[in-house]
């Protein structure tokens, strides 16, 4: 099954997506976020009653538009850590990313001039959690998962940099397309490609199955620290083929077009839009 958050003029709507343009829009639920929230979410989408309603790329919000939380893990393929010269962490490298981040699959990125020096291409997983987790394990963890999505997680390397802290280079406002929807854990498998296009040109390509930690170590590790609820997202990584780890390095500039595929899971598309 696949969820989504539709744009309708008077409001979001969770919906049951029935094809790549219909869907059936899920009652009493504003958004996917407040669906999860729903102990028994899977049946009540699965039950919603109602004819399709038609949608275009540009009606889809970011599937879940409003988590509580967002965690993201940086260096988590064994591609990536080797192209930016690090080497393996014993443990995840986490850090935080706002909501104010989010935007839809298929929206321009609008990036402020003083963020537009050193833009960067991150195609990632996006795994959504659909019951509360608290101090589980990674055999437990499973049974924690809504589902998975696709993330397009632009990243400020020079804001990045400055610090020992990455946050300030990975919540620009309105950076992260996310969706195009949910895809539920029973109808989906690790192992299909991750891919990046910039301007049609493929830059990254790795299994997903290639993580370091997985998501299920991901969940069992953050819930030692802190639960995780309904709706709460975790970025698991990107792969190898950044712009800032070639030589020499390549940024996105003003028209860029970047689009993340995951097998399995859609495909979202995204331009960069340079303010004047």
């Amino acid at each position: 099954m696949r969820l989504a958050t539709l744009r309708t003029p008077t409001g979001t709507r969770a919906v049951r997506v029935e094809s790549d343009t219909t869907a059936v829009p899920v009652p009493g639920h504003a958004d996917v976020g407040s669906l999860l929230r729903e102990e028994d979410w899977a049946q009540i989408a699965a039950d919603a009653p109602g004819a399709p309603v038609e949608f275009e790329p540009k009606d889809l919000a970011p599937v879940v538009p409003a988590p509580r939380k967002i965690i993201c893990v940086g260096l988590n393929y064994a591609n990536h850590i080797r192209e930016m010269g690090r080497t393996p962490a014993e443990h995840p490298t986490l850090f935080i990313k706002f909501a104010d981040a989010l935007t839809g699959p298929a929206d321009d990125v609008v990036v402020p001039e003083w963020a537009n020096k050193a833009l960067d291409w991150e195609g990632e997983l996006a795994v959504v959690i659909g019951k509360r987790a608290r101090r589980v394990t990674a055999a437990e963890a499973g049974a924690h998962i809504a589902g998975y999505a696709v993330m397009n997680d632009y990243s400020l390397r020079d804001f990045q940099n400055r610090t020992l802290q990455w946050h300030q280079g990975k919540s620009l406002e309105g950076s992260a397309g996310f969706g195009p929807w949910l895809t539920t854990a029973d109808s989906w498998q690790r192992g299909g490609e991750l891919a990046t296009w910039l301007n049609g040109e493929k830059v990254q390509s790795t299994p997903t199955d290639d993580l370091v930690f997985t998501p299920e170590d991901l969940i069992a590790y953050i819930t030692q620290l802190y639960p995780l609820d309904p709706g709460d997202v975790i970025v698991t990584g990107t792969p190898g083929g950044v712009g800032h780890a070639r030589d020499p390095r390549r940024y996105l500039t003003d028209g860029d077009v970047v689009a993340v595929e995951i097998a399995g899971l859609g495909r979202i598309e995204n331009r960069t839009v340079f303010e004047r």
